[in-house]
Formats: structure tokens, C-alpha cells, sequence
């Protein structure tokens, strides 16, 4: 005969819920209960149903994860790594990741999220959009554990991981300072993203930290931030506001930046600096290279996954933020 969980309770002398949690490892059970659960099963040769287990726990070994990456956008390559990163560590564990793409749109996020949620995903990794669960009075998401990446949301407060661009990018600025730009311009998409802004207010303290004025005149912010705004809007900076420096916060944008600049044979960095954030293969081949602040994004998508994991096995532990470094790369555009 088959023997039943009841059976394993009999022999185990312990309730059916207590074998259920021990298997399904669903509440906290002692080792030494534990230990008899286990040796009732092994002297009945009980072997819980695979199938049963998935349905009663709604397991399924399925982590979301979310990125907002725009037509033509250079960041595929940036959320790709994250994502590797993240399946490394899931693959140790028996997890299955499934990509999905919100394109920086609030509402096809919000359809994304509703397709996880029917999906019975086990977790959820996500770089929300600025405007994520904005109308809704209640989060969005179903009752899996969340970890945000790249960038915090305003409201809906779970585990994050994000990288430290404050230090990062007003070490860059300092040294376009230490080479002598006083008139140095910011280009970047807009600020309502949490990672964009702290790069911002780096530009603004590096400045105040070495008594040079800020100038509204000299920041661009664009949503269109296609090679081409990037090429017109530092066209705007030099030929209108004569700066001799640039902090590029966005890649696609620099890159219409070097664009500019090489068309107008202005020198680098004999007649002009320039600074720009994330690390891509072109940013080194280009002459001269380019300094830049790069991120860890392999490491990113390792310590998201590893933070999603600790949540699902301890769902009621405080959420956390942690800030990974971002390190200045000094090439010779600087």
C-alpha cells in the first residue's frame, strides 16, 4: 500500500500540517521535529507528489523580471547583463527567469505585471518606470516578493538594488574640474528616474563643492534621448552657452555628442572635456577613448536575484536598499 501523509503523521506523531510545512518548508518547524518527519518518510517510503506540491503551494520556479528598454535604446545591452546575472544565480537554484519589456511605458508595465500575476510567478525583478502603480491605490503587484533594480519608485516600498552614481559621477565632474573647465555642461534624459536624478545632483554639488556657479542655461534634459537629440542638444550647449565641457548622463546621448564635436573638428580633450555615464564597447574604441562611469550590471542582476531568493524564504524580513559602487574609468577624453 502507498503510504499517505497521514501515515507519516501517525508514525511521526505529529499533525498533517506539521509534515505539510516540513516539506514544503511553508512555516518555521524545529529540528527535531523535522528530523522525525524525515525518518517517517524514509521508513514508509513516502514521496510527496511533485505536482500536488506545485498546486497546493503554487510553486512554479518562475522569477519576472520587467526592464523598460525604449526602440533603438543602447540600454538593451545594460538590462541584458543585469538579466545574466540574474539567471546565473537562479539556475543554482532550480529557478526559470521570463523577460518582459514595459518599453518605459507606465501602462504596458502595468499589463506586464498583470500577465506575471496570472502566471503564479514565485517572484518579481523589476526597473519600474517613474509613473509605476500611479492611480492605484494599492500596489500593483500580486503576493510574490519584489526587488527593484536600477532605480526606486516613488511609492510601493521593497528590497532594492541600485548603484551609488552620486560619488561615481561628481568624481567625474571634479575632474573635468582639476583640468580647468568652468563652464561645463549636463545632458541627460529626464529626472523623474531616481538613478538619473542623483546624477544631476552630483553635477550640482561637484560644482558647489569647488565654488563654481550653477547655470540653468548650461543643462539640457531630454526625453527624446536618440543619438540625434544628443548631437543638437550639445550643439545648443557649445555654440549658444560656449561651454568646454560636458557631463553626458545618458550613453545614446553622448554618443550624438562625440558625434557633434567630431564634426565640428573640435578637439578632445584639447578643446573640450568629456564625461560619460555607462561603460560600452564604443566608448573605448572610440579616439580618443572616452572616460566614463561604469556600472556592475552583471553584478547587479546577481545581487537582485540573491535578495529575491533570501525574500522568498523570509518573506517577513524588512526590506532593504543596497547601493553598489560605480566606478570613474579615466581614459583620454579627459
Amino acid at each position: 500500500m502507498v503510504a499517505k501523509i497521514k501515515d507519516v503523521a501517525s508514525l511521526a506523531g505529529v499533525s498533517t500540517a506539521t509534515v505539510s510545512h516540513v516539506i514544503n518548508n511553508t512555516r518555521y518547524v524545529s529540528d527535531e521535529v523535522k528530523k522525525k518527519v524525515n525518518d517517517a518518510m524514509q521508513e514508509l517510503n513516502y514521496l510527496p507528489n511533485p505536482a500536488a506540491r506545485s498546486l497546493r503551494r503554487q510553486r512554479s520556479n518562475i522569477i519576472g523580471l520587467i526592464v523598460p528598454i525604449k526602440n533603438n535604446d543602447s540600454t538593451q545591452q545594460y538590462f541584458m547583463s543585469i538579466a545574466s546575472g540574474i539567471e546565473s544565480v537562479l539556475k543554482k537554484h532550480g529557478y526559470h527567469l521570463l523577460l518582459s519589456n514595459s518599453m518605459e511605458n507606465a501602462e504596458e508595465e502595468l499589463e506586464r505585471i498583470k500577465v506575471f500575476n496570472s502566471q503564479h510567478i514565485e517572484g518579481l525583478i523589476i526597473a519600474p518606470t517613474s509613473r509605476l502603480g500611479e492611480g492605484l491605490e494599492q500596489s500593483p503587484f500580486g503576493s510574490y516578493p519584489v526587488v527593484y533594480i536600477d532605480r526606486k519608485p516613488p511609492r510601493f516600498e521593497s528590497d532594492c538594488v541600485v548603484v551609488d552614481g552620486f560619488s561615481s559621477s561628481c568624481a567625474g565632474v571634479k575632474l573635468l574640474i582639476d583640468r580647468g573647465h568652468k563652464r561645463i555642461g549636463f545632458l541627460s534624459g529626464g529626472l523623474e528616474i531616481s538613478s538619473t536624478r542623483s546624477r544631476f545632483e552630483a553635477y550640482e554639488q561637484a560644482l558647489r563643492d569647488h565654488g563654481l556657479p550653477f547655470d540653468e542655461a548650461l543643462i539640457r534634459k531630454s526625453y527624446d534621448t536618440s543619438w540625434k537629440a544628443g548631437c543638437q542638444l550639445t550643439a545648443e550647449l557649445v555654440e549658444r552657452q560656449g561651454i568646454t565641457a560636458l557631463f553626458a548622463a545618458n550613453n545614446t546621448l553622448c554618443l550624438g555628442a562625440t558625434s557633434y564635436l567630431r564634426e565640428r573638428n573640435i578637439r578632445i580633450p584639447q578643446d573640450f572635456g568629456l564625461l560619460c555615464y555607462d561603460d560600452y564597447e564604443w566608448t573605448e574604441v572610440m579616439t580618443p577613448s572616452l572616460t566614463v562611469i561604469r556600472q556592475p550590471t552583471f553584478g547587479i542582476g546577481e545581487k537582485a536575484a540573491e535578495l529575491l531568493l533570501q525574500r522568498i524564504s523570509s518573506p517577513k524580513k524588512k526590506s532593504q536598499e543596497y547601493l553598489l559602487p560605480g566606478e570613474l574609468i579615466r581614459r583620454g577624453s579627459i
